[in-house]
């Protein structure tokens, strides 16, 4: 038995097809799919969803959304994805360490949109360095 996997961002659907397992970052912490599954619905946290197709693991960096279970489909809506196949691990390494730096200047600070925007971008880069490196 598998999984009927889609994964659709705002300009692109970035995965169509099936999946023996799904690993999403929900927001209140990761969630396997496996076939059989019960309906569902979750919001999706900024990080890194991994499948597993014809037994080996891919991994797709999302940036916030929801997901849906229902009948061994899984639909996936977010507000951006890219394949961990297709991002530079180099850049996403020195994106990372940028944003880590832009974050922590913000530290013992009171809130405000820089800071929030600065962690905004760490969640985005970290979730893009880790879909990059291999599994």
């Amino acid at each position: 038995m598998s999984l009927t996997l889609r994964v659709l961002a705002p300009d692109q659907s970035v995965f169509d097809g099936t999946a023996e397992e799904v690993i999403l970052p929900s927001t209140t912490g990761q969630v396997g799919i496996l076939p059989g599954h019960v309906t569902m619905l979750a919001a999706l946290d900024t990080g890194v969803m991994r499948l597993r197709s014809a037994g080996a693991w891919s991994t797709i960096a999302l940036m916030g959304g929801f997901a849906e279970v229902e009948a061994d489909e899984v639909t996936v809506l977010v507000n951006g994805a890219e394949l961990g196949s297709s991002i530079d691990a180099a850049a996403a390494e020195a994106a990372f360490e940028a944003a880590q730096s832009a974050a922590a200047s913000f530290e013992g600070q009171a809130s405000s949109p820089e800071k929030v925007k600065a962690s905004q971008a760490l969640a985005t880069a970290r979730a893009r360095f880790q879909a990059s490196k291999a599994l």
